[in-house]
């Protein structure tokens, strides 16, 4: 009974983390848009629409646990996740501008910040994204 009950806790501590990470990415974003007033491009608001609903789905399955929150939140995670690597490969200039679908309003290339010289605006939904993605994964595989 006391391993069940570790290996439970364990796993709500688990979906927490990825909680706090969409949490955290959520009001991250929301910073930059209403404080730094950087506008976000349309890759930007396609990936919003994919990360703030994991928080509320992410917190659904918190109270009480529910492994059942993965096969809602991996799906919208994985497509954050394609459509950010999309905006890096346009941002890095992998992908040519011709194929931007940002043509009106702010370009899907503006480069607000880059921290270290690398960590720009997209390179860190990717990265968050890809976090959520390795911990529901986890999760996955420990509670099946």
């Amino acid at each position: 009974m006391t391993q069940i009950k570790q290996t439970s806790d364990a796993n709500w501590f688990i979906l927490l983390a990825a909680w706090s990470l969409a949490t955290g990415s959520t009001l991250g974003s929301i910073f930059f848009s209403h404080v730094m007033e950087f506008a976000p491009c349309v890759l930007c608001w396609y990936q919003r629409i994919c990360l703030f609903p994991l928080v509320v789905i992410l917190s659904i399955g918190l109270f009480p646990f529910d492994k059942a929150v993965i096969k809602y939140a991996l799906p919208l995670a994985v497509l954050g996740w394609l459509v950010a690597a999309y905006h890096n490969l346009l941002y890095s200039g992998i992908i040519p501008q011709e194929m931007q679908p940002c043509t009106k309003g702010v370009s899907c290339t503006e480069k607000y910040i880059e921290l270290f010289g690398f960590l720009s605006i997209p390179m860190l939904s990717l990265i968050g994204f890809s976090i959520v993605i390795a911990i529901l994964l986890v999760l996955k595989k420990r509670t099946s």
